[in-house]
């Protein structure tokens, strides 16, 4: 089914805005995002929380939640909130594009009994097109008719299972041109908020084009790349592991496949030592990071979610992850607790992109962009991000950040 819209379609969306109701500690929570935006707060502020927020509403998308639950070894009567009485999980994603230009929105409420959206909206602004699930039907229709349900498309009751979104089983061919788009985007949303050294390891024989859960495809992932993707992927390492000569994923018996890399180190006299194999088993966790995380720059993935950027990796090092995350053509969330990671930004890029979580006495997850408290944009003149980040008394500001909400601030 063909569905024409009034204008060009759009491409290049990016997230702009979310506001999430009774998903864990984001009780009523909203907060705004650039491209690259990096998440700061004391433990237990909701920072984790978030990241799985944003890697639950992808799957969404992409359907297969139990297989989404059993990775974390959770149920869906996880995710609802202890501090409401509420079921179900509210959300509203808004939707930019690249110059942050407003797109639509998309509206949803998830049932954890029921295991996907009972109701969903897709609005794409000065469109001729939505698309909404209610009360057991779906259908595309036209919202700027008067009333838009006069100018129906399409409806039909859904007489189906299926899990998460409408968006995970409806065909393409029957989705507006600019719905499309946000779908793509939203299932090319990538978390990598479990890394862990022991997964990336691993030998594995598919990697489905994916890392895995915790990067377990790293070796299959790595074969699986083109030779061009992987000697990029070689040189963006060699500039901070010089001695780097070789990254590739050795084929085992029976379809394994086996990470290793290729040193070479100067002798004391004028030639080369001859050069040396490691295995993934052998090779330190900041390299294998970082592997992880530059080969998921070169995929198509559009977003990309990472927990505490700085684990593993050495100071010298983190300030070029950092350099290379900003500068890429995908959306990045990072989270951190090292004063460090906010140096390695310029001051505009922290006033846009550093972002600070907090609990409230009740427990809610609230958000504020870092540099738009007081006391900290008056630090920034006179002292780095982060200096003004350890500067400050994370226990008083709540203080500075309560009167401000008070003042309508």
């Amino acid at each position: 089914m063909a569905i024409p819209l009034n204008r060009p379609e759009i491409e290049n969306v990016q997230i702009k805005v979310i506001e999430v109701k009774n998903f864990k500690s984001l009780v009523d929570f909203e907060i705004h995002f650039p491209k690259f935006s990096c998440l700061i707060g004391l433990n237990g502020s909701g920072k984790s929380t978030f990241l799985q927020f944003i890697d639950f509403m992808s799957q969404l998308v992409r359907g297969d939640l139990k297989a989404w639950f059993a990775e974390r070894k959770w149920k869906s009567t996880d995710l609802p909130s202890k501090l409401t009485e509420k079921d179900d999980i509210e959300f509203r994603i808004f939707f930019c594009t690249e110059n942050g230009i407003n797109v639509g929105a998309w509206t949803a409420t998830y049932s954890p009994t029921k295991n996907h959206c009972i109701h969903e909206v897709f609005e794409v602004l000065d469109a001729v097109i939505a698309v909404k699930v209610e009360n057991g039907r779906v259908e595309v229709y036209n919202p700027l008719s008067d009333p838009p349900w006069q100018k129906e498309l399409w409806k039909e009751e859904i007489k189906f299972n299926y899990e998460g979104s409408i968006l995970s089983v409806l065909k393409d061919e029957f989705l507006p041109p600019d719905i499309l788009e946000i779908k793509k985007y939203l299932t090319k949303i990538k978390s990598l908020d479990l890394l862990a050294p022991e997964h990336l390891r691993q030998r594995t024989r598919e990697s489905s084009g994916t890392l895995g859960r915790g990067g377990s495809n790293l070796a299959s992932f790595i074969h699986e790349m083109s030779d061009s993707k992987r000697e990029k992927l070689l040189e963006t390492l060699k500039k901070v592991y010089p001695q780097l000569q070789g990254l590739s994923a050795k084929s085992l018996r029976s379809g394994w496949k086996q990470l290793e890399i290729i040193e070479s180190f100067k002798g004391q006299e004028s030639g080369l030592f001859p050069k040396v194999t490691t295995k993934a088993r052998h090779i330190n966790d900041g390299l294998l990071r970082m592997i992880a995380i530059f080969a998921e720059l070169d995929s198509e993935n559009r977003f990309l979610l990472i927990d505490e950027i700085e684990n593993g990796i050495n100071p010298e090092l983190v300030e070029f992850v950092i350099d290379t995350l900003v500068a890429t053509r995908q959306q990045v969330l990072v989270t951190t607790h090292s004063p460090m990671i906010l140096n390695y930004l310029d001051d505009e890029e922290a006033i846009e992109g550093v972002i600070y979580l907090y609990k409230t006495a009740k427990g809610h997850t609230k958000s504020i962009p870092f540099f738009s408290i007081p006391s900290l944009r008056k630090k920034l003149n006179v002292m780095g991000p982060g200096e003004a980040f350890v500067d400050t008394n994370l226990i008083e500001l709540a203080e500075e950040i309560a009167s401000m909400t008070k003042e309508g601030k």
